[in-house]
């Protein structure tokens, strides 16, 4: 996947899920966009995994200051 920021990402889902919902999207169309939002909500839950880890050790590191 391209370097996307994950506000880009959630808005990119957003846009092929309102798609979605309007039936705004045809059939040929429809098998790229489920694959793209597919990759889309992977790199979501894998950023977030990423930066509650990151997270966690900020606040582990600063606990053992003290």
């Amino acid at each position: 996947m391209e370097t996307i920021k994950y506000s880009q990402a959630v808005e990119q889902l957003e846009q092929i899920i309102a798609k979605l919902e309007d039936n705004k999207m045809d059939v040929d169309e429809l098998g790229l966009q489920v694959k793209r939002a597919a990759e889309l909500v992977a790199f979501c839950k894998a950023t977030l995994r990423e930066t509650e880890k990151e997270v966690e050790e900020i606040l582990r590191s600063m606990e053992e200051g003290e």
